[in-house]
């Protein structure tokens, strides 16, 4: 299969889009769901902002593997377009804190500058560091895929 025009897809999707599905779990494997305004530095790493009170953050304290999924809520039903991948993440300190917040805020719509997300601040920069990007099988509908042999939608690995 030529993964190609997904690939060039995927691109597209992350470069138009601001918010991202981020799914976390606690110690005991329980998911969280929420979404983020994220500002990507190219397709494989993402940073956002949250409070390190919120669920998503205790979560990835404890259990730092995370699920991502990017796509545009006012797409038709049934175009499937999303990038889903698997990261890794953490908060940022020392000089990763100074990159991502150079990244985050070059192009993120806050007035604030880097000193309002450093302690003693209310929130913090994090960041996910993608493992895998997928994206649904072209082939996925009602007749056996040709590659895959799957009827139902089912996801092929992409490289962005």
């Amino acid at each position: 299969m030529d993964t190609g025009k997904l690939e060039v897809t995927g691109r597209a999707i992350i470069d138009a889009n601001r918010f991202m599905t981020l799914g976390t779990a606690d110690s005991d494997g329980r998911p969280w769901v929420s979404p983020v305004f994220y500002v990507a530095d190219g397709y494989s790493t993402f940073y956002w902002i949250s409070s390190p009170e919120a669920t998503q953050v205790r979560n990835i304290a404890v259990r730092p593997e995370v699920g991502i999924v990017v796509f545009d809520s006012q797409q038709e039903p049934g175009s499937d377009e999303a990038v889903y991948m698997a990261a890794t993440a953490c908060e940022l300190t020392g000089a990763e804190l100074d990159r991502g917040l150079e990244v985050y805020l070059s192009a993120a719509p806050f007035g604030r500058g880097p000193e309002a997300f450093r302690p003693p601040g209310q929130y913090r920069a994090y960041r996910a560091t993608v493992t895998e990007h997928s994206m649904l099988c072209p082939q996925a509908s009602s007749e056996p895929c040709p590659v895959h042999g799957r009827v139902s939608d089912h996801r092929v690995a992409v490289f962005l």
